[in-house]
């Protein structure tokens, strides 16, 4: 099993008519219902609330087939994010957070034995005590032999002392797997010009590699994706054609497809990860691509089910 440990939220995002409509998500969760929707055995570790937000979050992880058994409630209020969409359908956020549920999960202890890979990412490490709670997580999950995955889906504006969020970054390598990042992000990250070219991006992330991922997958916008390779090779897939309403939940919609595409290949593991040659990384990518399309296609993070792609 697949376990994705991190927030659940609701986007409130712009309509056509001017008003705010809830869409229910949070990296995690939109990573959760990614892998779900494409028949990939998934849990859902997190603190939702018990609020009506709370409880519409929790019917659609189960209509995505994600197990709940992980999933902790409380009476703590749902976390909001305001959405603004930019001429591109890029998105901004703004974010109601404090006292919300997700900040407040407590140490699920040792996950079940046939747990094979844990995803991490976003608001959940970045937000106390929640943050320590997940990282503790990945920690134990690492020493395990779990496929530890990290998306650190970089929040700008809610991270008060980027110093201290960097080193923190820096420290959680060595146990990670499987690193996905975008160049935006990896910019940040790495205190880059925002137009830094890409080829000192690539620096950064043979660094990052160095430290402890056996891949680092990058993605890269409307240029598509790429992976530095256990072997150190860049391998590139061009983006799936679409007409991007917006691109709320693509990068947690790669997330989710790649772990499903690793699980249905029997790769769930840092060492199959490392040995994957470059046709396997071109038909994982390309088929991440081709989900996050869809994605970019309709309004907020609804990822595609795996018939959309032309599988049974």
């Amino acid at each position: 099993m697949i376990v994705v440990a991190g927030e659940a939220l609701v986007d409130l995002v712009p309509t056509a008519q001017g008003t705010l409509a809830p869409r229910l998500g949070g990296g995690p969760y939109n990573v959760a219902v990614a892998a779900g929707r494409l028949d990939a055995p998934v849990g859902f570790l997190s603190r939702i609330s018990t609020d009506p937000f709370g409880d519409r979050l929790v019917d659609r992880l189960h209509a995505a087939n994600v197990r709940t058994d992980l999933v902790q409630r409380g009476p703590e209020p749902t976390t909001l994010a305001v959405v603004g969409l930019t001429d591109d359908g890029s998105a901004r956020y703004s974010f109601y957070v404090e006292g919300t549920a997700d900040r407040q999960v407590t140490d699920p202890g040792p996950l079940p034995a046939d747990v094979r890979a844990v995803s991490f990412g976003t608001l959940s490490l970045v937000l106390e005590p929640g943050a320590s709670t997940y990282e503790r997580v990945l920690w134990r999950e690492a020493e395990r032999g779990a496929l530890t995955v990290l998306d650190p889906n970089i929040r700008a504006g809610l991270i008060r002392d980027p110093r201290a969020y960097r080193d923190r970054y820096d420290s959680w390598l060595p146990h990670v797997g499987l690193l996905k990042v975008s160049v935006d992000d990896a910019r940040w990250l790495a205190e880059l010009p925002e137009d830094a070219p890409e080829a000192h991006v690539l620096d950064v992330v043979r660094d990052w590699r160095g430290a402890g991922p056996a891949a680092v997958v990058l993605t890269r916008g409307g240029d598509g994706l790429a992976v530095l390779t256990g072997t150190g090779e860049v391998i590139s897939v061009p983006p799936a054609p679409v007409n991007v309403v917006d691109t709320i939940g693509a990068g947690d919609t790669v997330q989710g497809s790649l772990l499903a595409w690793l699980d249905d290949h029997d790769a769930l593991s840092t060492g199959a990860v490392r040995s994957m040659d470059a046709g396997q990384w071109a038909e994982a990518l390309t088929f991440a691509g081709a989900a996050a399309a869809i994605t970019c296609s309709r309004a907020g993070a609804e990822p595609p089910f795996k018939r959309e792609l032309g599988m049974t």
